[in-house]
């Protein structure tokens, strides 16, 4: 007895940025903006994570495939280890449908570049659009956090599903009723200067953000003062680019911030990270911070030409990664229909 056997298929490729967080780090965790309110500034960058979806054929003897450092195969979907895939899926009614994901990024994992968020906002983004169904930046938003925050339960702030679903240079506000209003910063003059001068250095140290920030949302009482100096650098610093943006002002915020970061948790310094900084100061950066929870990942630094070449020749054995700023956010690049 012969089966008939039909493809239908849909491949879809999503592509979506990871972010460099300058300011207002730790303000973004509902638990503190939902007393006091919040503030971020951000940009996404010319670096991303992929996420090609499509329908299995039925010729496989599994319903979901997914590929990222490892390889899954299960046809329950309950069986998946990856958690984000897993209560995406879930979250989207894929039961008992034919899925294959797999995931690719420009940068690794555990680095502090909004990694863990932009591949959620990215599969979010790519199984809508396998349903045939259209989201907004803001609903890829609010998805991301309610798979983060409130099913996964993960001790993560705001900003990084937000960052990565609307891409741009932004301050983000967030408020008391635990909303978010998006900013983008639109003064070319001012978004050019700050590209030009940033430096990005891995420190080759990787980190699992969580651990870091569940400290950082247990002593949130303990901190107030330190999170509202933030609140207050980042509006200083929002007026900043809003107006004539002084590179070295700038950097003199960004050392305050990372000050104060620093004052947040022990976990998120150490003496390697320390040294990077310092080295990058002393050889004339108008300031600089360690991206993301800490302990680890890129450490940035803004400055002009010079001091570049400077730093770059004291900081040999470490990875430099040019960048240019990203306007257009999460984005499906490629949509192929086979009947």
């Amino acid at each position: 007895m012969l089966v008939k056997f039909e493809i239908k298929l849909i491949m879809i490729i999503c592509r979506t940025p990871f972010r460099i967080s300058f300011f207002g780090g730790g303000t973004d965790f509902p638990a503190w903006y939902g007393k006091y309110g919040g503030s971020v500034i951000s940009t996404t960058i010319d670096k991303y994570c992929f996420i090609n979806v499509r329908n299995l054929p039925n010729f496989f003897n599994y319903n979901y495939r997914l590929r990222y450092f490892k390889t899954e195969q299960t046809n329950n979907i309950n069986n998946i280890k990856h958690p984000s895939f897993r209560e995406i899926l879930k979250y989207l009614n894929f039961e008992n449908q034919n899925v294959e994901i797999v995931h690719n990024a420009d940068l690794p994992a555990l680095s502090g570049m909004g990694a863990s968020s932009s591949s959620t906002v990215c599969l979010l983004h790519a199984l809508n659009a396998l349903k045939n169904k259209y989201i907004t930046k803001k609903q890829l938003s609010l998805d991301a956090l309610k798979i983060e925050q409130q099913i996964l339960k993960e001790s993560v702030g705001s900003q990084d599903q937000i960052a990565s679903a609307f891409g741009g240079l932004n301050y983000i506000k967030f408020n008391k009723d635990l909303s978010f209003e998006i900013n983008p910063v639109i003064k070319n003059e001012n978004t050019n200067k700050l590209e030009n001068s940033i430096l990005l250095l891995f420190t080759g140290l990787q980190r699992k953000a969580e651990k870091i920030e569940k400290i950082k949302k247990k002593n949130i009482e303990k901190n107030i003062s330190f999170l509202e100096n933030m609140n207050s650098i980042t509006s200083e610093a929002h007026k900043m680019l809003n107006s004539n943006l002084n590179l070295k002002l700038f950097g003199n915020l960004l050392n305050e911030q990372w000050k104060l970061k620093k004052s947040l948790s022990k976990s998120v310094s150490n003496k390697i990270i320390d040294d990077i900084y310092l080295m990058g100061i002393k050889n004339g950066a108008y300031g600089g911070k360690l991206l993301g929870a800490g302990n680890g990942g890129f450490m940035m630094f803004v400055c002009n030409d010079m001091t570049k070449k400077k730093i770059l020749k004291k900081s040999k054995k470490l990875l430099n990664i040019p960048i240019k700023f990203d306007n257009i956010g999460s984005q499906i690049i490629y949509f192929s229909k086979t009947n």
